[in-house]
C-alpha cells in the first residue's frame, strides 16, 4: 500500500461522512465494505506475497515474517476469502499469515479500521473470561487481531485470529491508529 492509496482511502472516507445526514454527529465507526470503494488490496497483496515469498500457498497456522528492517506506517490487510494476513510496513509488504475469521453467524466485518486499543493480556468481556493474548481492538463491539487457535476455516465469533508468534510480531509493530482493511 503506497501513500497514494492511503490518502485515497482517507479522502474517500472523510467525503462520506461529510455527505451524509447534517443531524449525524460523526462517522460510523465501522465503515463501509471496502470493495465499495475498490481498494483490492487483498488480491494486490495476495500476488506481492506469492512474488516476494514464493507462490506455495501457507498451511494453517503458519506465517511468513522474514528479518529485516522496513521504515514507516505499518498497515495490515486481512483477506477474509483467503483467510490471510498480510502486513505493511512504509508501503512495503513485510509478512504474511494464516488467520481465522468468524465463523457463520459471527462475521468478521469488512471495512477500514484503525486500532483502537492495544492490550497484551486481554481477556473476552463476552466468552467465558477467554484468553486473546496480543488483542488489537477494530471496533467497540468486540471485534479485534488477537492470537489464537487457528484450524484453517473460519471459526472464531467475529474476531481474526492469528497465529501467536505472528500476533506477538504485529503487536510490536502497529501503534494505535494503525490501519487495518478488511476484504472478503
Amino acid at each position: 500500500m503506497n501513500h497514494c492509496h492511503r490518502l485515497f482511502a482517507a479522502a474517500s472516507l472523510s467525503l462520506l461522512a461529510l455527505g451524509g445526514c447534517s443531524s449525524i454527529s460523526s462517522p460510523p465507526r465501522t465503515q463501509p465494505a471496502a470493495q465499495a470503494f475498490g481498494w483490492g488490496f487483498s488480491a494486490k497483496a495476495r500476488q506481492a506475497a506469492a512474488a516476494k515469498f514464493g507462490p506455495a500457498p501457507l498451511r494453517a497456522g503458519a506465517y511468513v515474517w522474514p528479518a529485516g528492517k522496513a521504515n514507516g506506517p505499518t498497515d495490515v490487510v486481512i483477506s477474509l476469502s483467503s483467510q490471510m494476513a498480510y502486513v505493511y510496513r512504509g508501503g512495503q509488504l513485510v509478512a504474511a499469515s494464516t488467520i481465522s475469521s468468524g465463523k457463520p453467524g459471527a462475521d468478521t466485518p469488512v471495512g477500514h479500521f484503525p486500532i483502537l486499543q492495544k492490550n497484551r493480556h486481554h481477556r473476552s468481556n463476552r466468552y467465558s473470561n477467554a484468553p486473546m493474548p496480543f488483542m488489537q481492538r477494530l471496533t467497540w463491539r468486540g471485534v479485534a487481531l488477537h492470537g489464537g487457535e487457528l484450524p484453517g476455516y473460519p471459526a472464531s465469533h467475529g474476531c481474526i485470529r492469528l497465529p501467536m508468534k505472528f500476533a506477538e510480531k504485529l503487536f510490536a509493530a502497529t501503534a494505535l491508529g494503525s490501519n487495518v482493511y478488511v476484504e472478503d
